[in-house]
C-alpha cells in the first residue's frame, strides 16, 4: 500500500477497496446521529469535512462530550483496538454538516494484517483524539461554568482555529445550545457568559463564529 505524505490516513481508507463492500462516502446534516451507543461496530470512519461530536450517555440520561473531532480524524475503531467485536461505546453526532469515508471493519482488519505499517498510521491518527478526550475531561472537571466555557473555547482554538486579523477565529458556526450541550450547561448560561467575555474584549462573535483576540491572556485570566 502506497501512502500519500500529505494525508496518509485518507490514502489508507481510499485504498482499502477489496471485498464485496468498498469504502463509502456518507454525508450527515448538523445534529444527525452517525451511530448510537449499542449499535453494532461494523464500519470504521474517516472524517473528510466538518466536525463530529463523540459523547458518552449514562444511565441517568446525562450525555457528556468526550471529543470534538476535526477533519482528517479517524473514529469507530474500538473493536480494532480490543481485538474483540464490540458494540458502539459512544454516541457520534454531526456537530456541523459532515462528509465521511467509511470502510467495513473486516477490511480494515485484513489490511492491517497485510501491511505492517498500517497499525502505526492508525495509532498516529488516534493520538490527537485521545489527547482531546483528556482535555475535555479536564474541562468538565471544572465546577465553575465560566472556566468550563473558557477551557472549551481554548480547545476549539487549538483544533479548529484559523489566524485572522484580530486573533484566532474558530472555524465553526457554533450555536449557544451546541456549546451548552458540549460543556454540560444551559443555553441561557452560555449566552450570559459569552456576553461577559465579549464585554471584556476577550472575544468577538460574527455569524456564529467566535474570534479569540488573545488566547494566552484568556487562558491566564479565566481558565
Amino acid at each position: 500500500m502506497v501512502l500519500m505524505q500529505d494525508n496518509p490516513l485518507e490514502a489508507v481508507f481510499r485504498q482499502i477497496n477489496t471485498g464485496v463492500f468498498p469504502p463509502m462516502v456518507e454525508t450527515f446534516e448538523r445534529g444527525k446521529t452517525i451511530f448510537f451507543p449499542g449499535d453494532p461496530a461494523e464500519r470504521v470512519y474517516f472524517l473528510i469535512k466538518g466536525a463530529v461530536k463523540l459523547s458518552r450517555v449514562y444511565e441517568a440520561g446525562e450525555e457528556i462530550t468526550v471529543a470534538l473531532l476535526r477533519e482528517n480524524s479517524v473514529f469507530g475503531v474500538l473493536s480494532l483496538l480490543t481485538k474483540n467485536r464490540s458494540d458502539r461505546f459512544y454516541h457520534a453526532v454531526a456537530f456541523t454538516p459532515v462528509e465521511l469515508l467509511s470502510v467495513p471493519i473486516e477490511q480494515v482488519e485484513k489490511a492491517m494484517k497485510e501491511d505492517s505499517d498500517l497499525p502505526m498510521v492508525l495509532l498516529r491518527g488516534l493520538s490527537s483524539r485521545i489527547l482531546q478526550t483528556e482535555m475535555m475531561i479536564e474541562t468538565l472537571a471544572h465546577r465553575d461554568m465560566g472556566s468550563r466555557l473558557v477551557s472549551f473555547i481554548l480547545i476549539l482554538c487549538r483544533d479548529f482555529g484559523a489566524q485572522s486579523g484580530n486573533g484566532i477565529t474558530i472555524d465553526l458556526k457554533l450555536s449557544h445550545q451546541a456549546i451548552a450541550e458540549a460543556i454540560g450547561s444551559t443555553r441561557v448560561t452560555v449566552t450570559r457568559l459569552l456576553g461577559e467575555l465579549r464585554d471584556q474584549g476577550m472575544i468577538s462573535i460574527n455569524k456564529k463564529k467566535i474570534t479569540v483576540h488573545n488566547p494566552i491572556l484568556l487562558g491566564q485570566k479565566f481558565a
